[in-house]
């Protein structure tokens, strides 16, 4: 049990990236009020949720160590920054003590009790971190935890699989998990932690974002079929539909009336064979302050009648935090 850890140089704080299995980075500035009313509470967590070499609670002073919110992309106080195994997992921009409280507890019941795996699952690299099926490019980070979840809206999805909030686990897809010859032995049993279409191939996605985001990369997971033979095993994605800053979700036939923001056509040698999954790499220029996005799966790559998608990531830069009581104008669409 400690107070906080002042970081005094970058070498310090990569020392401590090294050596402890959580660090909770807290960049704060003199000046902020905001900063300043969290502090004791932050100091509170610290005191109750430090453990040595396991969960290490610090303060960054923004302006001070300006080195050191550059290179995390610091822009604004207080930002919230915790890593596991020296890759940053989450970020929280704003006084939201309350998810910050959750998210450190739940990584400090995870820590020690597994010290191998954390109860993440299995990332496509040694990071330790949450999975995720491609690289991040660099100088951009994994924004997924930006996701509003409570505003998540998904059409024509089939009740029998998960569910809208499966997409954004951070876990590893249970079916990449397994085997090839495991995934075939094992057909529909288990749990099915992936989005399969209902009626057709269609799938209409809203994600609300907490923070206005820079968005570079769309990560999308689509596991393949098992068996080569099952002529009714769902699809991965073909033709995708992008728009920016919608109030709500679109409905199908709007959608197909509404100049989308950006379209991606699929091709099979997009879809990584190990991680099963294509990146969505965006014209950066037209997502540079994204509220929402609505993501329209219009086909699928195949003859079939069904489309499924595992896993989503969203790559980018976290801005300003939103004030969610207050909506946009209609007509502010990119």
């Amino acid at each position: 049990m400690s107070k906080p850890v002042k970081i005094t140089s970058p070498d310090q704080l990569s020392s401590l990236l090294s050596s402890s299995r959580i660090v909770v980075v807290n960049f704060y500035n003199e000046w902020s009020g905001v900063s300043r009313a969290v502090a004791s509470v932050y100091d509170q967590l610290a005191t109750q949720l430090s453990r040595a070499n396991i969960v290490t609670f610090t303060n960054v002073n923004a302006e001070q160590q300006s080195q050191i919110a550059q290179t995390y992309g610091v822009t604004s106080a207080p930002t919230f920054i915790i890593f596991k195994n020296g890759n940053q997992i989450q970020r929280i921009i704003g006084a939201n003590l309350q998810q910050l409280s959750e998210a450190i507890k739940r990584l400090a019941t995870e820590a020690e009790s597994d010290g191998s795996s954390g109860g993440f699952g299995e990332a496509s690299s040694s990071s330790g971190g949450p999975w995720r099926g491609a690289d991040v490019p660099r100088g951009y980070n994994d924004v997924t935890d930006q996701v509003d979840v409570r505003g998540l809206d998904l059409l024509n999805a089939d009740s029998d699989f998960g569910g809208v909030r499966t997409l954004f686990e951070i876990t590893q897809p249970t079916t990449l998990a397994m085997g090839k010859g495991k995934r075939a032995a094992s057909g529909s049993e288990g749990k099915k932690d992936w989005v399969v279409s209902d009626v057709d191939e269609q799938l209409m996605l809203y994600m609300p974002f907490t923070s206005t985001l820079k968005v570079h990369t769309i990560q999308i997971t689509a596991a393949p079929s098992s068996s080569e033979d099952d002529e009714d095993a769902p699809m991965r994605p073909r033709t995708v539909h992008i728009y920016t800053n919608r109030q709500h979700n679109l409905g199908f036939e709007e959608a197909e009336d509404l100049p989308a923001t950006q379209t991606i056509e699929f091709k099979p040698s997009d879809w990584d064979e190990k991680t099963a999954t294509a990146k969505l790499e965006l014209r950066f220029v037209k997502f540079q302050s994204v509220y929402s996005l609505v993501l329209f799966v219009a086909s699928g790559e195949g003859d079939g009648e069904k489309t499924r998608i595992d896993r989503i990531r969203i790559i980018g830069e976290s801005g300003e935090k939103r004030e969610m009581g207050k909506l946009q104008k209609a007509g502010d669409d990119s």
